[in-house]
Formats: structure tokens, C-alpha cells, sequence
């Protein structure tokens, strides 16, 4: 595995103009990934995991901060140069079904990203780029003239990696990918993607939401709360180890499939979510957390290493 940092965000945020204010979706968000690595971005619903992998790619315009790919700043890239980065930089999206063209057939969806950067010099060549790919994400040829709503959610899901590695990517962001599936299909293409991950040395930042696939598939894992980072460290170290108190309800949430477990109940998180509109300068977890004191409700912890490689933003946790 590689040693070179393919991305780093720096201090990155993407807020959103309501009538009622400036909503903090991603607010200072830092990190690193190196090539070859998986990412994991875990947190609740609306807490900014897909937005942050959508403004990395610039689908949504960052409001401030900095992103840098392969040592090169692409905060503000756009035209040619957005364009050539979307040869390295793609995305496999939540739904498999929304995001495919439903006029489109198979083949066309895979061969328009090779239409669009013109790689292939006829339509003989990008179609026998089409087949390969369809062999690698392991869907059978006779698909090929086949509509997305005549294929089921697995299949269709494939067709979305296919359309994501057309171009080589280095890097893809996963967007949820197997959320929308059941349950025997999610083993597949996790496998699947772990699979073309040592393939084709791919780097990954995986967004999700079930603590389980995200324990599986990452090196290291990212906690996000209301937009802020709030744990950061290995995937085997989070799940042993865990500091944040968000971070261990989160855990113990996690179904244990054994009757006989009489092991500690889950903690149930109580109270009410924080506005992340506007928001207070507090932890913005405190309102929710059965341990907060009195300087949670009245200044932000700082995000710092509690210890090796493991940081947290936490007035209950020491530095390091």
C-alpha cells in the first residue's frame, strides 16, 4: 500500500442560504487519504456524509476551505480542468435506480463517459471497452441492450460501478452504494468493491451509515456529527476503542445476532438534535449527551489526538 496522500481537505465547509440562515452541512472538516486506502464516513442521516463527498468532487461548490489532489490545489477548478479531473475523481451513487437514465439501455449508460472524454477513437473500440467492464463488475453480456427498470437493484447497482470505473478512476467516493439493497445483494457488491479495490489499486472514501459494512470494508474511519468531526481514527481502534460519547451510542446500536447475548443494552440517545442552522459556539452534541458539563453548552471542543493516531473533539477527553 502506498505511502503518498492522494487527498487532503483542509478546514473544507459547504453551507447552505435558508430563509432562517446559513446551514452548516460540512463545517471544518480536515483529513488526509492515502492511495489505496478506504476512507469510511459514518454519522446519522443529515449529519453531512454526502454532502462532504459531493462538494470533494465539486457537485456542490465548497463555501470555503481547501482541497488538493495528488499534491495539486482543485478548490476552484473548473472547465477543461474540472473536466480532466473527472477522469480520476467519480462517484457510485445511493440509488441505483434514480441515478441511471431510464431511456438509456446498459451499454449506453457505460459508454457515455468514454463519449464525453472521447478516449476511444470509434464506436467499435468504446464497445469493446463496454464489454470488459461488464465482465469485470461481473454482469453477463446478454444485458448489454437491457433497460435499467428490467434489471434488479444488485444489477443495476453494478451498472453504476461499471459507469464509475470507465474512465480508470483513482479515486471514487461511495455514496452509500449498498443502502438500497437487500441485504444478500449488500454482501455482493461490498465484495465486489473490495475486490476491484486490489485490482486496480483504487481509493476510496465510503460514506454510510451501518457501523457493520463500514467496519468491513475501511482502513480508517471518520465520525461526523451536525457537519462537525468528531472522532477520527483506524477502523479496528474505533470499534475498540471508542472516545466520542456520540461515537459509543452509536456502537452500541449495532445488533448483536445472538439470543443468548445478555451483553449492555443500547445506549438510546435522548433529547433533541441542535439547529444545524446558525449554530450555537458549543459542542454540538452536548444537548443530546448524557455526560455533558457546564463548558459543552458554551464553547466548541477542539478536534486533537487523544492518543496515537486516534483524534476527538471532546471537552471530556485529555490531549494526548
Amino acid at each position: 500500500m502506498s505511502d503518498n496522500v492522494l487527498l487532503e481537505v483542509k478546514n473544507l465547509k459547504k453551507y447552505f442560504d435558508t430563509p432562517r440562515g446559513m446551514l452548516h452541512a460540512v463545517d471544518d472538516v480536515s483529513f488526509q487519504l492515502k492511495e489505496g486506502q478506504t476512507l469510511g464516513v459514518v454519522g446519522e442521516s443529515g449529519c453531512g456524509k454526502s454532502t462532504l463527498g459531493r462538494t470533494i468532487l465539486h457537485l456542490l461548490p465548497s463555501t470555503s476551505g481547501q482541497i488538493f489532489f495528488e499534491g495539486k490545489d482543485i478548490t476552484f477548478a473548473k472547465g477543461k480542468e474540472l473536466l480532466k479531473l473527472r477522469r480520476q475523481m467519480q462517484i457510485i451513487f445511493q440509488d441505483p435506480f434514480s441515478s441511471l437514465d431510464p431511456k438509456m439501455t446498459v451499454s449506453q449508460i457505460i459508454e457515455e463517459p468514454l463519449k464525453i472524454h472521447k478516449i476511444y477513437k470509434n464506436k467499435k473500440e468504446r464497445m469493446e471497452r463496454v464489454y470488459e467492464l461488464m465482465e469485470i463488475i461481473g454482469l453477463d453480456a446478454r444485458y448489454v441492450n437491457t433497460y435499467p427498470h428490467e434489471l434488479d437493484g444488485g444489477r443495476r447497482q453494478r451498472i453504476g460501478i461499471a459507469r464509475a470505473l470507465a474512465l480508470n478512476p483513482k479515486f471514487i467516493v461511495c455514496d452509500e452504494p449498498v443502502s438500497a439493497l437487500d441485504v444478500s445483494i449488500q454482501a455482493q457488491i461490498l465484495n465486489l468493491m473490495m475486490d476491484l479495490k486490489d485490482e486496480f489499486g483504487l481509493t476510496y472514501i465510503f460514506v454510510t451509515h451501518n457501523l457493520s459494512v463500514v467496519k468491513h470494508i475501511s482502513d480508517e474511519i471518520l465520525v461526523l456529527y451536525l457537519g462537525k468531526m468528531v472522532e477520527k481514527t483506524t477502523a479496528d481502534r474505533l470499534f475498540e476503542n471508542p472516545l466520542h460519547p456520540y461515537t459509543k451510542a452509536l456502537l452500541s446500536s449495532i445488533p448483536i445476532p445472538d439470543i443468548s447475548y445478555k451483553g449492555k443494552e443500547a445506549e438510546v440517545m435522548k433529547g433533541e438534535l441542535s439547529s444545524p442552522i446558525e449554530p450555537k459556539d458549543c459542542c454540538r452534541f452536548a444537548p443530546r449527551c448524557p455526560m455533558a458539563k457546564d463548558c459543552c453548552f458554551t464553547s466548541s471542543p477542539e478536534f486533537v489526538e487523544a492518543e496515537e493516531n486516534h483524534f476527538v473533539a471532546c471537552h471530556l477527553v485529555e490531549k494526548k
